[in-house]
């Protein structure tokens, strides 16, 4: 059995439940043991960075280390703290004195130090690369049967946190879905930004990069559109409706993260997939 740290990223366990509903018993029916990361704090979702750098890269190395302490690496459903770990990791290699100064705050704080020796796995790249498209195919129950589009966002693309997937051109979340019995839709813009972070500030801006990539995915053929980014997720479905508003596209399309899509496929929660379905043929295009 894969044994790996589960660190639920900060919407997860509360604006995004259906998303902690679902990755453990997909983790349990693909035999991922999923290790309690003790004491673990929020990462700071890129917006502490933007005033004070340091103290987001000490909560991250302190996640880090937390893990690392139990000799295991670490997984998470968001593409955005995936990257966030990523650039994290990558900065204090990089860069040995400005790793002391993090892990001096963490050790004054928490009495540990993150020794840069775990590393950070997006739940598609751990299924893809350790876990394995063919055993992800025997475990299928319910197959898609769905058009479906993957949207990756900006985050997880960036150099180092795209594991083994081409950063321009990914693939990995298409190759899944077909183990997963749907059928993938191609669309220019699948890494394109939907301004998550800036909903708060800058919410004409932020709607019109959602609506652009609900219309492009829609035009393309999509009945379902399937996010790796718990925070993207809410935009392009809890704001698709204002977005298609302000902008006059067109953009009710259901959307799904990738741990719901994955566990319904190996029978869970049948009664949402259901429900999923509806949607689909009566608001999918």
């Amino acid at each position: 059995m894969a044994k790996i740290a589960y660190y639920p990223g900060n919407v997860a366990r509360a604006g995004a439940s259906e998303v902690e509903d679902c990755i453990q018993p997909l983790c349990r029916a693909l035999n991922i043991q999923l290790v309690e990361i003790p004491r673990s704090s929020s990462d700071g979702g890129n917006v502490i960075k933007q005033a004070t750098p340091k103290l987001q890269d000490a909560l991250v190395a302190r996640n880090l280390a937390l893990a690392e302490e139990k000799g295991l690496d670490i997984m998470t459903t968001c593409a955005t703290s995936h990257a966030i770990m990523c650039n994290t990791a990558e900065d204090m290699k990089r860069d040995p004195v400005y790793a002391a100064t993090i892990n001096n705050l963490v050790e004054r704080t928490s009495k540990i130090e993150y020794m840069g020796e775990t590393k950070s796995w997006h739940l598609l790249h751990y299924l893809v690369e350790e876990i394995g498209l063919d055993a992800v195919r025997k475990a299928v129950k319910n197959p898609l049967k769905m058009k479906i589009a993957s949207y990756y966002g900006p985050d997880m693309q960036r150099q180092g946190a795209c594991a083994g997937d081409d950063p321009f051109m990914p693939t990995y979340m298409e190759q899944l879905i077909e183990a997963l019995g749907g059928t993938p839709v191609e669309y220019d813009s699948k890494c394109q930004s939907v301004g998550s972070t800036s909903m708060l500030t800058l919410e004409d801006s932020s709607l019109s990069m959602t609506a652009a990539v609900l219309s492009d995915a829609l035009e393309s053929g999509a009945e379902l559109v399937v996010s790796a980014c718990t925070i993207s997720h809410i935009n392009l479905d809890s704001y698709q409706s204002k977005a298609g508003r302000v902008t006059g596209k067109s953009t009710s399309v259901p959307v799904c993260h990738l741990s719901e899509v994955v566990a319904f496929a190996l029978g869970f929660y049948p009664d949402r997939l259901a429900q999923l379905r509806t949607r689909v043929r009566l608001i999918g295009s």
